[in-house]
């Protein structure tokens, strides 16, 4: 199956989640609501899901010391991912982040950072010998920038292939994107890295253009219900979703993400693994949480025979 170890670098949180009617406006309280509190961050959201896709997945992170990263770190080991370079923050809480869920799915998300945003190159310098030629690395954006940065030129530098998740969105040096094997922008991502506004699959194909004239080798602009956009630099490819109904998006682009790096992992083609990825964030979106709503491998290989 998987052909070598991937590498998932970025956060960790605790997310505690309330399911309300409708999102409050500026002043407004609005009672009722279900509330859990599940682990996530998007770093650690990908890691489980290429995990659960069968993958053997190492992941780099920074935790607080205390409770919520403690259970965090129990919760990878028993997710089967390797936590030899789970790193403990001395001086700052670990990540934590406020989440909404409406009645129609959609949600809004404040992040406290904490321990997060201290994880620093000189901290990647000490375990840079786990990038690997042609192995994946898989980045998004809740650890600082020139973190993102100094990842993506060490593993490009030993022949590793980078994968970035631009979430969430931020404003991004150009030299980042330069020699990345793929970056994954959702539309508003697209929208802010290209300058176009992405709103069909015209706009997205204008924006997926530019992109990869940054450097980037392949872009995949995912669209929500809609599908994925795939472009090389050559052809475009359109995937589309399948049709569920969503309970909760919040962690769909991160199970996609990881599933997609799984499936490459394999040897799949991009198309191929794009499609995978597809299934695997359709099946999360009809579940409640972040982690917990990525699915394992099996359930994929279900659909797939139905």
């Amino acid at each position: 199956m998987s052909r070598s170890k991937i590498v998932v670098i970025g956060s960790s949180n605790t997310d505690m989640v309330v399911r309300t009617s409708h999102f409050p406006e500026k002043g407004e309280t609005v009672l009722g609501g279900e509330f859990m509190m599940n682990p996530g961050g998007k770093g650690a959201n990908q890691a489980v899901a290429a995990a659960r896709m069968g993958g053997e997945v190492v992941f780099v992170c920074k935790i607080g010391k205390d409770v919520f990263g403690s259970q965090s770190a129990e919760l990878f080991e028993k997710e089967g991912i390797d936590v030899s370079y789970v790193l403990v923050d001395e001086e700052n809480h670990s990540g934590v982040a406020l989440i909404t869920v409406d009645a129609n799915a959609e949600n809004t998300i404040v992040v406290a950072s904490g321990a997060n945003a201290h994880l620093f190159p000189k901290d990647i310098s000490s375990v840079e010998s786990i990038f690997s030629p042609e192995g994946f690395v898989l980045l998004q954006l809740e650890i600082p920038v020139e973190t993102v940065r100094y990842i993506a030129a060490a593993a490009k530098s030993k022949g590793g292939k980078v994968i970035l998740n631009p979430a969430p969105a931020c404003e991004l040096p150009d030299e980042v994107f330069s020699g990345l094997y793929m970056l994954t922008p959702n539309e508003k991502e697209a929208s802010m890295i290209s300058g176009v506004n992405v709103q069909d699959l015209d706009s997205a194909k204008k924006a997926a253009e530019i992109i990869y004239k940054k450097g980037v080798e392949h872009v995949i602009v995912t669209m929500g219900a809609k599908g994925a956009l795939v472009f090389d630099g050559l052809e475009y490819v359109f995937i589309e979703a399948q049709k569920v109904v969503a309970v909760d998006t919040t962690a769909a682009g991160d199970v996609f993400n990881g599933a997609l790096v799984v499936a490459l992992n394999e040897g799949k083609s991009i198309i191929e693994a794009a499609e995978f990825a597809n299934k695997a964030s359709a099946i999360a979106v009809t579940r409640l949480g972040a982690q917990a709503s990525a699915p394992y491998r099996g359930e994929i290989m279900e659909e797939v025979s139905k």
